[in-house]
């Protein structure tokens, strides 16, 4: 199997007022297959966007090297698209000309990107919201179309950071579903960032663990044992689940206590 992306001791440091180096990640290293689902979890303020940051081209490492599709990255990543914790969603422009936003930047003539565009509102069921603006969806729906705006895309790597952290418990649930639904036999990878291990197990086919910061560094990996397709309604009842999880908590927990006495003291 190829891999998709390869992090080679990373480093990304900033400068701080007293003249020293923060290192936000350092010797930082591993590699994600291509077409697979890897979540990374860790405690706050490890790093985690960081490395999302890194993959995205976005941010360039202070050391070490990122490989996507076993080519050295040395400018923005053209091969990925990045859905962020807030949508993007321009609130002046409808529905269906959000979606194809992406694809006009990129070129593609107007008809074209709309025909697109709707193509991806029939598959996620919004295709009678195309004329709709932002403001007047709620906020579930605001999420499928900021998925379809990646999606759309059809690039090879899509980078996903705390994407439903803000959706209640239900739709929150619908929104993973509709996730592993559009992933599943896409050939796509995602690269996806949470603070909940419990999604990170339920979508994941792998999961790693990052230390607290400062100075993070991958601690663990753990794959998940989980088969596909996944019912989310369900999985959560599995024994296999609660034993992962039991085991990834034992490595998260232990980050977590360090993070907070790092920042008491």
């Amino acid at each position: 199997m190829s891999t998709a992306v390869a992090l080679q001791d990373l480093a990304c440091g900033f400068p701080i007022p007293t003249g020293d180096t923060y290192w936000a990640v350092r010797d930082l290293s591993f590699e994600t297959p291509a077409g697979s689902f890897t979540a990374i979890v860790g405690p706050t303020g490890c790093g985690k966007s960081t490395i999302l940051n890194v993959i995205a081209g976005l941010l360039a490492p202070s050391a070490g090297r990122v490989l996507i599709a076993g080519e050295p990255l040395s400018a923005l990543n053209r091969n990925a698209t990045y859905m962020f914790q807030q949508d993007a969603l321009l609130p002046w422009k409808s529905v269906i000309d959000n979606v194809a936003l992406g694809l006009l930047f990129a070129g593609v003539p107007r008809s074209d990107a709309r025909r697109q565009a709707q193509t991806w509102l029939d598959r996620i069921g919004l295709a009678a919201f195309a004329e709709h603006y932002p403001s007047q969806l709620s906020g579930g729906m605001r999420k499928r179309i900021a998925m379809a705006q990646h999606w759309v895309m059809e690039r090879d790597l899509l980078l996903m950071d705390e994407p439903f952290s803000a959706l209640d418990v239900h739709t929150r649930q619908a929104m993973e579903s509709e996730l592993l639904a559009l992933w599943t036999g896409s050939g796509r990878t995602v690269l996806f960032v949470t603070h909940d291990l419990e999604e990170a197990i339920a979508l994941a086919d792998e999961i790693l663990v990052i230390s607290a910061g400062p100075a993070s560094r991958v601690v663990s990996r753990h794959v998940v044992p989980l088969a596909r397709p996944r019912d989310l309604l369900e999985i959560r009842t599995h024994p296999g689940f609660h034993e992962l999880y039991g085991r990834i908590w034992t490595d998260l927990r232990r980050e977590v206590v360090r993070s907070r006495e790092r920042t008491t003291a």
